[in-house]
C-alpha cells in the first residue's frame, strides 16, 4: 500500500446514553494517501458506510485473492486513476447489527454521529477542505440506504453521493423476510427470549442460517417502528402468532422507504454534485428494483446522476467502490 492506515478512537456525544448502551467512542480506520505526512495541501474527503452486520474495523479486513475497499482506493489513487484523498471508514455496528445510519428512539442518533461528530473530527485532525463540495458519502447495502437518508436531511455536509444496492423498495426487500423471522420468534416465545438465546449461542458458536432474518427484522423495527412500551422498544410489523401484517406498523416502515420519500425531497438532491446509484442484477434481497425505481424518480426530477446494473448479486462486490470512486473522486472539490 502506498498511502497508510490508521485506527483513530473517536468520540462521539451523539451516541452518548442510546437506548442499546452500544459505546459512544468508535473503532475508526483513516486512509491517508500517499504524501499526506510529508505535504501541507489539504484533501477532499471520502467517507465510507458499512452495511448491516459490519463494522468500521472490518472494512480492513483480509480476503483471499482480492482487495479490500481501502486497498482499492489506495491502488486508484496510486495508479493516478483517481487524485489523492483522505478516506474515513465510520463504525455504526450495534447491538442489533446495525444503524440504518438513521436517528431512531430505538437505536440512537447515528445520523447525527455521521454528519455533525464524525465530520468535525477529520476537519478538526486532517488537511481537510472543509465544505461539502469536497466530501463524498459512499455505502453498501444499508450504507447504501444511509448515503441516501443522510444526504436528504445533509446536502450541504455532504456534496457528493454513492449507494451500492441500498435498501429500497421496502415491499422487495423486507416484506418476504417477516414470515421468516416471525417463526422462530413464535418459538422463543417473543423477541426479548429470542434474543437472549441469539446473543448467547451466538458468543459461544455462532449464527445459524436462519437468523439473519430475524436479527435483520429486529433491527428494521428498532430504527423504524420503535416503541418504548413494547418489548426491546421495538413493534414488528407482523403479529407472530398468525402472520397478519400489521398494516399501522408497516405504514410506520414505509415512510422511511427511498422509493416513497425520494419523490418528497428531490430539492435537497438537486443539491448534490454527484450521484451513483447500482445494483447487481441477480441481488438476493431484490434491492435491483427499489434501485432502478429511485432512477426513476431522481430521472423525472431532473437530475443528473448515474445508475448502472451489474452482472453479480448481493455478496462479495466491493470491487464495485471501485466504479463509485472513479466517478464520485474526480469531481471532489480540491480548492
Amino acid at each position: 500500500m502506498r498511502g497508510t492506515i490508521q485506527l483513530y478512537e473517536v468520540f462521539a456525544g451523539s451516541l452518548e446514553g442510546n437506548p442499546l448502551q452500544d459505546p459512544s467512542t468508535r473503532g475508526t480506520p483513516v486512509y491517508l494517501p500517499p504524501g499526506y505526512a510529508n505535504g501541507e495541501g489539504r484533501f477532499p474527503v471520502v467517507y465510507f458506510l458499512h452495511g448491516f452486520t459490519g463494522s468500521g474495523v472490518q472494512w480492513l479486513n483480509a480476503t483471499a485473492f482480492t482487495a479490500n475497499v481501502p486497498q482499492r482506493l489506495d491502488a486508484l489513487i496510486a495508479a493516478g486513476t483517481i487524485p489523492p484523498c483522505i478516506g474515513v471508514f465510520i463504525d455504526g455496528f450495534t447491538a442489533l447489527g446495525g444503524s440504518q445510519w438513521i436517528n431512531s428512539e430505538g437505536i440512537g442518533r447515528y445520523r447525527d454521529y455521521v454528519a455533525r461528530d464524525i465530520v468535525h473530527w477529520v476537519d478538526r485532525n486532517f488537511r481537510t477542505l472543509a465544505k461539502g463540495s469536497a466530501r463524498a458519502l459512499v455505502g453498501k447495502s444499508s450504507g447504501g440506504y444511509g448515503a441516501l437518508v443522510i444526504s436528504r436531511y445533509h446536502p450541504d455536509v455532504f456534496g457528493h453521493v454513492a449507494s451500492h444496492s441500498g435498501d429500497a423498495g421496502f415491499e422487495y426487500c423486507y416484506l418476504h423476510e417477516l414470515p421468516q423471522a416471525a417463526g422462530p420468534l413464535l418459538k422463543a416465545g417473543g423477541v426479548e427470549p429470542w434474543y437472549r438465546e441469539f446473543r448467547q449461542r451466538a458468543a459461544a458458536t455462532k449464527m445459524k442460517g436462519e437468523d439473519h432474518a430475524v436479527i435483520n427484522m429486529v433491527a428494521m423495527a428498532a430504527a423504524y417502528s420503535p416503541k418504548k412500551s413494547e418489548p426491546m422498544g421495538l413493534e414488528l410489523p407482523i403479529d407472530i402468532n398468525n402472520g397478519r401484517l400489521k398494516i399501522d406498523v408497516w405504514n410506520r416502515w414505509l415512510v422511511h422507504d427511498p422509493v416513497r420519500f425520494v419523490p418528497k425531497h428531490l430539492d435537497a438532491y438537486k443539491r448534490l454534485k454527484s450521484l451513483f446509484l447500482d445494483c447487481g442484477v441477480r441481488d438476493e434481497f431484490n434491492l435491483r428494483w427499489g434501485t432502478r425505481l429511485l432512477a426513476e424518480e431522481f430521472r423525472a426530477g431532473g437530475l443528473d446522476f448515474v445508475h448502472e446494473e451489474f452482472e453479480d448479486g448481493h455478496m462479495g462486490v466491493n470491487y464495485r467502490f471501485e466504479r463509485s470512486l472513479q466517478y464520485v473522486v474526480p469531481r471532489l472539490e480540491r480548492v
